[in-house]
């Protein structure tokens, strides 16, 4: 009979030889798009991956094998994972802290100061609200609905918020993210998105992001 803490090594292990081999089914190495550290890849797109919740990860890879959330990429991976599988990947994502992956042009210091206010304070002569509302202060996320933005690359934050707005994403709860992006208009959308990328992965000593 297995005591508890030989099983937790090996679920890790098996996270991270999904990750980096895949798993012989279907599943493709996670690290040849995400990065071998679950870094991501900010100049094509594919979004960083290490210390987001495991709870998050868990639900987006289930939700693109449903195609709840639609993504012909991800949606064979996806499927190919068994639900253990989904369950032990997602945990070894969430324990790596891998460094910020770089971002392939300088972000706009203008853009950014745009959406630090907009992601701080929101705009509430349009009804929409600060982004730390739902994703916490600095962007570190809250639970398995709200993800961490620090960090997270320019292209792939400003990619979901566009197909939030399009309606090719709709897996948000209570459809708060469709409401939110309805009130931000394309300037706004590429200025939260470039705050976001702009910052540290984890909160800097001081409390200052």
């Amino acid at each position: 009979m297995e005591t508890g803490l030989p099983v937790r090594a090996r679920a890790a292990d098996n996270g991270r030889d999904i990750a980096l081999n895949g798993n012989g089914r279907g599943a493709h190495a996670c690290s040849s798009c995400h990065g071998t550290e679950g870094e991501g890849r900010p100049q094509a797109g594919y979004p960083r991956l290490a210390a987001l919740s495991s709870n998050y990860i868990e639900r987006q890879l289930k939700d693109f094998a449903d195609k709840s959330r639609d993504n012909d990429l991800m949606h064979p991976i996806a499927k190919s994972l068994s639900p253990s599988e989904i369950q032990t990947v997602a945990g070894y994502y969430a324990s790596l802290t891998a460094p910020k992956a770089e971002e392939p042009k300088p972000l706009n210091d203008g853009d950014i100061a745009l959406g630090k206010a907009l992601a701080d304070n929101g705009n509430w002569s349009s009804g929409l609200p600060a982004c730390g509302q739902c994703h916490g202060p600095s962007g570190q996320g809250v639970g398995k609905s709200f993800p961490r933005l620090a960090g997270q690359g320019y292209s792939y934050l400003l990619n979901q918020l566009k197909a939030w707005k399009s309606g090719n994403r709709s897996n948000d709860p209570l459809n708060l993210m469709t409401g939110v992006v309805s009130k931000l208009d394309d300037k706004q959308m590429n200025a939260v998105a470039a705050y976001f990328a702009s910052l540290p992965t984890t909160p800097q000593p001081g409390g200052k992001p």
